[in-house]
């Protein structure tokens, strides 16, 4: 009888395994519960090298990633709204996070600009997420970037935040070249606990940012 129960029971596992979704192929997912890479590698090693750099002496000093702010916007889609369809599933896709659709704060007849008109998409990562996130971009998505020579380093806010503006979503892997209906560019805003820009520079520059000398 308890021989019976088991094999029921492992039937019922091996019928819910099967039932259960898998992400798309290349696409970004959502995070298992094990420290991303990336954020093991900031405890481990850029803390201490931060601290080095700048001439901290307390580890709490240390500034860290706060967040990571995704940001496409579809200045063509106020001609054509399934660009922002497609726009939002690409960004979904390689943030592993659902986006949210921005829109018009106001009317612009120049442009034929409705209030209230979705004009873009975006996502703010944090935790996991944004560390996986920045993993990707740094390590594997920038460096297919045509002619790369690396990425500006002035452009912070003054406060330790930097913000990276790419041309094309198709430098990432999870985008699939072929079924994309048009190139979109995205800024990408990582906001720090830094502060200033120098702090902020140490951090991403450690962090394996590729900036150019």
């Amino acid at each position: 009888m308890a021989e019976k129960t088991e094999k029921t029971e492992k039937k019922k596992k091996a019928e819910k395994a099967e039932k259960a979704p898998v992400a798309a192929k290349g696409e970004a997912k959502a995070s298992s519960g094990e420290m991303p890479r990336m954020q093991k590698y900031y405890r481990e090693h850029v803390v201490q090298a931060v601290m080095k750099d700048l001439g901290l002496k307390n580890v709490m000093e240390v500034p860290r990633l706060e967040k990571i702010v995704v940001n496409m916007g579809l200045g063509k889609a106020v001609g054509n709204q399934k660009l922002i369809e497609s726009g939002a599933e690409e960004l979904g896709r390689l943030t592993g996070q659902k986006p949210v659709v921005t829109r018009a704060k106001k009317s612009i007849a120049t442009f034929k600009l409705r209030e209230g008109l979705a004009i873009g998409a975006m996502v703010t990562l944090r935790k996991h997420r944004m560390w996986e996130f920045a993993d990707r971009l740094i390590n594997l998505a920038l460096p297919r970037v045509r002619d790369f020579k690396g990425v500006s380093s002035k452009a912070f806010d003054g406060r330790g935040n930097y913000t990276l503006g790419l041309k094309e979503q198709i430098i990432f892997p999870e985008i699939d070249y072929d079924k994309i209906d048009e190139i979109k560019g995205m800024n990408i805003t990582f906001v720090t606990t830094a502060r200033n820009d120098e702090q902020g520079r140490a951090l991403l520059r450690e962090l394996g940012m590729p900036f150019r000398k």
